[in-house]
């Protein structure tokens, strides 16, 4: 063969190759381009988790948001408005027809460090009147951080007129056990917690706010009837202490109750029935055992004087909320405690008695395999609740 037509052959193989290789990342270009499109033309909302077995197929689960860092809390600002705070500091309003999201301006300089950062928030009783929306957080004290009761006003995508109603005494040099949720009874108090900061010892210790929860007016003044007012060892504030670290709090108007769930050490989560002035026992009586080793920890489960919790759980699911649901949408659920479970991942449903004793619970939302950290119950009954992945989700019926 010619070294002239050994070119040409050679050359019209490498034309044809180049051809193929053309129309073949030309068809992989169409593919994706068509694959990216759909992608982004399907709506947020419309995407699902798998449905609930458990006994309960006709539960339907739907993502509303997802890229929000750690969503600590939730409330509804309007019955199609829902106010997000995030751990990192954000603070977001989350429109529920379009799923559209907008980063408030104005909010505080938080510590978002290990456990602290921005927490709950919740919408005051004097939200119609005055416009006061409520928020805890991590506020830098002395080069440490305590945690802090605040409250501001809602003006378009802006807070206004942020007060610090109290920063508590509880700054230590640890960035654990902050609290902190928000509750309000019917008679114009503010109710939030406070962990022990990483000091167990602390929580005894009624000159500081360390383990207890707190009871305000709404304007952050001390109610006279606080059970340690006047008393000179103890902060006027205290409504009642010995609390480990309470993530749940909540007030039941029907029945007059305040309900808080709290994180134990290696087992011993409780769910506290709070009392005026009653000393819960942490660090001296704990159904938990030290993280280094199988030991107990403090002197017993029980002592004379301290209160015994309504339900504890071990191992501990590690709750990370609380709500007693009223709704309609779920009639079977009405009046049970839903608390979200970190670190076993799931939705847990406390059944109460009249007299206010846990009586049976049930785990759901297991297969979702997440982190649930806030809930709240929507207008409309559903269940929303947040996950350390970033998402919102809702639960309603299929």
């Amino acid at each position: 063969m010619g070294s002239g037509l050994f070119i040409a052959l050679v050359l019209c193989g490498q034309l044809l190759y180049c051809k193929a290789m053309i129309k073949q990342f030309h068809t992989i270009g169409l593919v994706l381009g068509l694959t990216i499109i759909s992608l982004v033309a399907t709506p947020l909302a419309a995407q699902q988790f798998p449905e609930v077995e458990q006994g309960y197929p006709g539960l339907r689960i739907e993502r509303l948001a997802s890229g929000l860092g750690v969503p600590w809390g939730m409330a509804f600002v309007s019955p199609k408005q829902l106010l997000v705070t995030a751990r990192s500091g954000g603070i977001s309003l989350l429109d529920l027809e379009n799923t559209s999201r907008v980063s408030l301006q104005g909010g505080p300089a938080v510590v978002a460090e290990g456990q602290g950062g921005m927490m709950d928030v919740a919408i005051g009783p004097n939200f119609g009147s005055e416009g006061w929306i409520y928020f805890t957080y991590s506020k830098s004290a002395k080069s440490e951080a305590a945690t802090t009761l605040a409250r501001a006003r809602l003006q378009q995508d802006r807070l206004v007129d942020w007060q610090d109603l109290l920063v508590t005494d509880s700054a230590t040099d640890t960035r654990r056990h902050f609290g902190s949720r928000i509750a309000f009874d019917d008679r114009g108090h503010v109710f939030f917690g406070v962990g022990d900061r990483g000091k167990r010892d602390q929580a005894q210790n009624l000159g500081n706010h360390i383990g207890a929860i707190i009871r305000l007016r709404l304007d952050g003044s001390v109610p006279q009837d606080n059970p340690f007012v006047g008393d000179p060892g103890a902060r006027d504030e205290i409504w009642s202490y010995g609390h480990r670290n309470p993530q749940g709090l909540l007030f039941d108007p029907q029945t007059q109750r305040l309900w808080s769930i709290e994180h134990g050490p290696r087992g011993g989560d409780e769910i506290n029935l709070v009392i005026r002035g009653r000393n819960y026992g942490w660090p001296v009586i704990s159904h938990g055992k030290e993280y280094w080793g199988p030991i107990s920890i403090g002197e017993g489960t029980s002592k004379p004087g301290m209160e015994q919790p309504r339900k504890v759980y071990i191992p501990s699911i590690a709750p990370g909320s609380l709500i007693l649901y009223r709704g309609d949408a779920f009639p079977n659920w009405r009046g049970n405690l839903f608390a979200g479970a970190l670190k076993l991942q799931h939705l847990n449903r406390v059944t109460l008695s009249d007299t206010g004793e846990a009586v049976s619970e049930e785990r759901l939302l297991e297969d979702l395999g997440e982190r649930i950290r806030a809930l709240v119950e929507g207008p409309e009954g559903w269940i929303y609740f947040s996950t350390d992945t970033g998402h919102i989700l809702r639960m309603r019926p299929d």
